[in-house]
């Protein structure tokens, strides 16, 4: 994490402070359910939590403890007895390590899972906003880059919108597959600690309970949830790879909001360039780069060791605060993103009516043509187009043998415009119901 790529709201989360309140949490609320099963006194467990809960722990204090035991837990358990005295002594009876380690991290993770839900839901907001907006808008389809076919750039936010529309039910599972907690003691057979204990902890924190833990949660599910961050990091780059497309000069459809005193370029004053489609760029692959190591997490010895807690201290925090804030960056891109319909227009008209080959083709098809002969009249007319030599219409309507299956007037009905819009509101009511 870095300050400039980072929001504090998701920062948070990550901090030292909020995992040992994390870490308190699940120990006072372990306490609360041995006493209930006559496993320490009552009165300790109500100590435990009246001495801890507002307790200021000490993150320094805690590192020098830990810089001694070697040992983040044990300093951190430490510390807290610092505050609760010798009631202290039934703090984390029969569990283990792990036990506060992966319920803390599932906690944090769920919190991360709602800030990012939150964030699709603010690229969907803007993304349907604009598409909307720009329903009927006539712009050109391209395939290999190349002018291909109409469309609308309606529809091209509307391909967006539905696209992360799947991201956000890819989030919301992989939020309820990592939302498990694991409190089942050294290699996870319960031997020391009820599993009631468990029962309760997980509910107190908002989780279920991991139905087998080993003594760690498995890491099939952080694997799932970091590829799934993954995913929609590349969706992110996919739009922005398309708006940064659009704002090339020979193409200018649509461009990056440019605020009044800003600067493109330290050397060239007339430069306006695409700064934060790069910078969604350059954000996704570094969260698509943790993928890897989270699931080569998977990867334990045995019951446990810790080979994965190293790469999860660092991938965690940064997977999720990069995508946060890219989210969020994306969303305000789109909603002041610069739209050009006359240039899409010309855009349209630049291949001098070529974009409607195909319902040429078909036409003569209808008529009697075979498919052959129909494409091999259609691309002779098409080709000297291309190469800047006349106009589109105006040949096909010279061509002699073309003509023994077309009129004037038939083949001036290929060049409808319209013709390509038919199904917008279909496509539309499919992507976003019957708003």
């Amino acid at each position: 994490m870095i300050p400039r790529y980072t929001r504090p709201e998701m920062a948070a989360i990550w901090e030292p402070l909020t995992r040992f309140k994390i870490w308190f949490e699940i120990e006072a609320h372990a306490a609360d359910a041995q006493a209930e099963l006559g496993v320490i006194p009552k009165e300790a467990a109500k100590t435990i939590w009246a001495r801890g809960k507002d307790a200021q722990f000490d993150v320094a204090r805690i590192d020098e403890i830990e810089r001694e035991v070697k040992h983040d837990v044990i300093a951190f358990l430490t510390h807290l007895a610092e505050f609760v005295g010798p009631e202290s002594r039934f703090v984390h009876q029969g569990m283990t390590s792990s036990d506060v380690l992966d319920t803390c991290f599932n906690v944090q993770l769920t919190r991360a899972a709602d800030f990012l839900i939150a964030d699709v839901d603010k690229v969907l907001a803007a993304l349907k906003k604009r598409a909307f907006e720009h329903k009927m808008t006539p712009t050109i389809g391209r395939s290999h880059a190349i002018h291909a076919e109409p469309i609308t750039f309606g529809l091209k936010l509307a391909v967006a919108y539905a696209e992360f529309s799947r991201a956000r039910a890819r989030l919301v599972a992989a939020r309820k597959e990592v939302a498990t907690c694991a409190i089942s003691g050294s290699v996870g057979t319960f031997a020391h600690i009820d599993p009631r204990v468990e029962e309760h902890v997980a509910k107190a924190m908002g989780l279920a309970v991991e139905p087998i833990s080993t003594q760690i949660i498995p890491r099939d599910r952080h694997a799932m949830y970091f590829a799934t961050l993954g995913v929609i990091a590349s969706s992110v780059e996919r739009l922005a790879t398309e708006i940064r497309h659009l704002q090339r000069t020979e193409v200018l459809e649509a461009e990056e909001f440019f605020s009044e005193g800003q600067k493109g370029s330290s050397s060239m004053p007339h430069k306006r360039n695409p700064v934060l489609t790069e910078n969604l760029t350059g954000l996704s692959r570094m969260v698509r780069a943790y993928v890897t190591p989270a699931m080569e997490n998977v990867v334990l010895w045995h019951e446990r060791d810790i080979s994965h807690s190293s790469a999860e201290r660092m991938l965690a925090p940064d997977a999720t605060v990069t995508l946060d804030f890219a989210l969020n960056r994306l969303a305000g891109l789109i909603e002041k993103l610069v739209i050009y319909p006359e240039n899409m227009q010309k855009n349209l008209d630049r291949l001098g009516g070529l974009i409607h080959s195909q319902r040429l083709l078909t036409a003569l098809t209808q008529k009697g043509c075979s498919r052959e002969d129909s494409y091999r009249l259609v691309q002779r007319n098409a080709m000297p187009v291309w190469r800047g030599e006349g106009d589109f219409e105006t040949l096909l309507k010279k061509d002699a043998e073309l003509k023994k299956y077309l009129s004037d007037a038939e083949i001036s009905e290929q060049f409808d415009l319209g013709y390509h819009f038919k199904h917008v509101d279909t496509i539309f009511r499919r992507v976003f119901g019957e708003s």
